[in-house]
């Protein structure tokens, strides 16, 4: 399967999905693009990842291994061994949090799950529910 489709983004592609009002402020309020929203799953500090799929953002927080068994990935549906797969924690409610497992190598496990993976594990994840009673 192959994907024609560009997986990166440009930083004002992100702002404009993911802070409107600033991108308003810095660039006025041109025509918004007719591309596909931005879905990927990026890596951020302390060996989080973020799941962004247009305005969303999920962050995922690793967990400590435990245990020997080999890991089933929930985005590209391969078996690893714990030092090519760990799980995570994400939070989507105020009470509600999600345990994912996914591939350390991130970039080729996309690769190998591609656009329909990615969008299925957004379809698990989104929307999650504000955490505090005053997020509305």
């Amino acid at each position: 399967m192959s994907d024609s489709r560009r997986s990166d983004h440009s930083v004002r592609d992100l702002l404009r999905e993911l802070f409107p009002d600033t991108h308003r402020e810095l660039f006025g309020d041109e025509a918004t693009p007719t591309s596909a929203p931005t879905l990927g799953l990026y890596p951020v500090a302390d060996g989080r990842l973020a799941l962004v799929h247009g305005d969303q953002l999920a962050e995922f927080t690793p967990l400590d291994p435990r245990g020997r068994n080999a890991l089933h990935c929930d985005l590209c549906h391969f078996t690893r061994s714990r030092s090519e797969a760990g799980v995570y924690r994400v939070r989507v409610g105020a009470r509600r949090t999600r345990y994912v497992t996914l591939c350390l190598n991130s970039p080729a496990c996309q690769k190998r799950a591609g656009v329909h993976g990615l969008q299925h594990l957004a379809e698990r994840i989104f929307p999650v529910e504000p955490s505090f009673i005053d997020d509305h």
